[in-house]
């Protein structure tokens, strides 16, 4: 019997129903569905055929999601450095790495159990000086917390610094994250398959300061030369604080987390249907 584990976001009413339509296409196809004890219990589920309920064990064959952009992340990372895919369902508001919305949801899971997809293999963003080395596989964000000073962040590639601006914060952001915070920020859109990570300014107090690509293989070095401690923010999840004269640094690295994409799919023609639909 193969595993399917199964995330999905805060708002139950928005996915609740499409878990009969999953659990048939699972059955079919000799998957059991896996739920950790926080899923378990978000949907009122109960021990059933079907289902593994209140599940320690998360190893699976594939990941199923039902969600928004944010648990897409949490499943990618829970699965970074496996081969294991993830296939998402776009229940969110832009579901930008979603693999299929829910309109015609029978036939999307049937693919997805299927294996009628292919995989694109994702990079991060590896982040060290920070309670310990992090991978973003959407993106970093280094802030002034709330009701602070403006943050003064210095900023240096292998051993040249570039300079020190003074700002909100800023964005490390790889090409799957450069659709993000970083596209809020005016950064440079990264198409996938592009390998480097992305560097733009939170409401930069300066004229001069400009987003950066930084290439794959150099190392950026971020030093806080404010007066205050900023937040350090991986893919949406606050990991801890840079005090004063302390640094953290990014590194790129190839092939951590694993896509589901439908082979009609493209990056571009992703980026004119969410944000094009988004405007109008």
């Amino acid at each position: 019997m193969k595993r399917a584990l199964v995330m999905t976001h805060r708002l139950v009413e928005d996915t609740h129903g499409a878990f009969g339509p999953l659990l048939a296409a699972a059955q079919d196809a000799g998957f059991v569905l896996v739920l950790d004890p926080e899923e378990t219990e978000k949907h009122g589920l109960t021990p059933r055929e079907g289902f593994e309920v209140d599940a320690s064990d998360l190893d699976a064959d594939i990941g199923i999601v039902l969600g928004g952009d944010g648990t897409i992340l949490r499943a990618l990372r829970h699965f970074a450095g496996t081969d294991v895919p993830v296939f998402a369902m776009n229940f969110g508001e832009v579901g930008f790495l979603a693999t299929v919305e829910p309109d015609g949801m029978e036939e999307s899971f049937r693919r997805a159990f299927a294996g009628e997809f292919e995989v694109l293999k994702l990079p991060a963003v590896m982040l060290s000086g920070v309670n310990g080395p992090k991978a973003a596989i959407n993106d970093v964000s280094i802030h002034r917390k709330v009701g602070e000073r403006v943050a003064q962040l210095a900023y240096a590639i292998e051993d040249a610094e570039l300079g020190s601006v003074r700002c909100d914060g800023l964005v490390i952001a790889t090409p799957a994250g450069s659709t993000g915070y970083n596209l809020a920020n005016a950064g440079p859109v990264m198409a996938w398959g592009v390998e480097g990570f992305a560097v733009s300014f939170i409401a930069p107090h300066s004229l001069t300061a400009r987003a950066l690509v930084v290439a794959p293989s150099d190392t950026l070095t971020v030093h806080n030369r404010g007066r205050d401690e900023v937040d350090v923010i991986v893919d949406g999840r606050p990991i801890g604080e840079l005090q004063p004269g302390e640094a953290v640094s990014a590194t790129f690295r190839h092939d951590v987390a694993n896509l589901a994409q439908i082979r009609s799919s493209s990056f571009y023609r992703r980026l004119r249907e969410k944000f094009g639909r988004l405007s109008s």
